[in-house]
């Protein structure tokens, strides 16, 4: 195949996971041809909380009715300090109804997610999926062309990489990442219970980072269990009931018995930014712009809302006459989202080095911001709104409204 002539208002989405599918998504309901190169993908065993505005999005793409039946709204967020330091945070409960939403987030396992938006995708009319791998990516001044494993190319206006923490659309582009490492590893499962969750997502606070139970359909939670790297070795070499045992335990049994139903999955914690989200006609979208620790559900609805928000700017573009890969629209992308990633990064990270440090005053400092957001209703909703998503500069997708 040679590079295509016509294509002056063509993207193309590197990446098959749900933010290159959602980006491919997005775009395709502007109006704009589509080329989605999507490798075949291993199953993914892990689950994942949508906030509110992920939902909306989600709405506004037709896509939410596929999923809702497969969901669970975490309508109470309880933040329990389970650890054994001097000073203690008291214990924290935040409502969703107090925002007046039915759920801050809605938990479903990934596998249900991509199952249906590979089906979408299937489709939609505007986009052509392409099985292969990326070998090198040429960005020039009027396109860039994307070369395959099997020798094919792809030229277009744009590249959209959501092609993973190892992006290599990012290599290509020549775009550096800024790397912190924690001493942590998550542990993730999905767990049957015989008690019912009643749609409470409880997060213990633990000397080696948060332990937390999202609420999946029926009696069913998944897990993150964050700790150190010899813990996690020990934990992933247990039975699957010596491991359910342990997770009990570690949920002070508020769910009862518990048994594992899910393959386990563990990956090493850090926080991964690139230096820039947009470098000539390449844009970078989810894990090959930011990744962060599992803490607060960001990751995925950051990717979304990265997804979101360079689909309305390049359908902008096209509506205003404007080149769709140039830089009034990469330099908006890069301007709009680093703020966002910046201050969910950041927050992510002060949060988590609390849980480690053994210092008095900084347990002391954390208990006294969950005792203020206890006690105070105006803290306490303003902490949830920021925390379902931001407030400002929100794309239209994620407000509900179409492209």
């Amino acid at each position: 195949m040679s590079p295509r002539s016509d294509k002056a208002q063509a993207v193309t989405v590197v990446g098959g996971g749900p933010s290159g599918l959602i980006a491919a998504l997005a775009l395709a309901s502007g109006g704009l041809p589509v080329t989605l190169v999507a490798p075949p993908r291993a199953p993914d065993p892990r689950t994942t909380a949508l906030m509110d505005g992920s939902v909306r999005a989600l709405e506004a793409l037709g896509l939410w009715e596929r999923l809702r039946k497969d969901a669970s709204p975490l309508r109470v967020m309880r933040l329990v300090d389970g650890t054994q330091r001097l000073l203690r945070a008291p214990e924290v409960e935040f409502r969703a109804g107090e925002l007046g939403l039915e759920g801050f987030a809605w938990n479903l396992e990934n596998e249900v997610l991509l199952a249906a938006l590979d089906d979408a995708v299937a489709e939609a009319a505007g986009i052509e999926r392409v099985s292969g791998a990326v070998r090198s990516v040429a960005d020039g001044t009027e396109q860039v062309v994307v070369e395959l494993d099997d020798g094919r190319t792809i030229a277009a206006a744009l590249v959209a990489a959501a092609d993973g923490r190892n992006s290599p659309c990012r290599r290509a582009a020549g775009i550096g990442v800024k790397v912190r490492d924690y001493p942590q590893v998550a542990v993730t499962a999905t767990l049957a219970h015989s008690r019912p969750h009643h749609d409470v997502s409880t997060e213990f606070h633990t000397e080696t980072g948060p332990f937390t139970l999202v609420p999946l359909p029926g009696d069913r939670s998944s897990v993150v269990c964050v700790v150190s790297a010899r813990e996690a070795e020990e934990l992933l070499a247990l039975s699957e009931d010596a491991f359910a045992r342990v997770m009990e335990r570690k949920a002070r049994s508020i769910l009862g018995r518990m048994s594992l139903v899910s393959p386990r999955g563990s990956f090493p914690l850090s926080q991964r930014t690139a230096e820039r989200f947009a470098k000539g006609r390449i844009a970078l979208i989810g894990e090959a712009a930011h990744i962060i620790p599992p803490i607060g559900a960001q990751g995925l609805n950051l990717g979304l809302r990265d997804a979101a928000t360079l689909a309305e700017l390049v359908v902008d573009a096209v509506q205003a006459g404007e080149d769709i890969g140039g830089a009034g629209v990469t330099d908006a992308y890069e301007r709009r989202r680093r703020a966002d990633v910046a201050s969910r990064g950041f927050a992510v990270d002060l949060f988590n080095r609390s849980l480690l440090s053994d210092l008095v005053p900084v347990a002391g400092l954390r208990g006294l911001g969950l005792w203020l957001m206890g006690r105070s209703p105006m803290l306490r909703k303003a902490v949830m709104r920021e925390g379902v998503g931001p407030t400002r500069d929100v794309p239209r997708l994620l407000a509900g409204t179409p492209l």
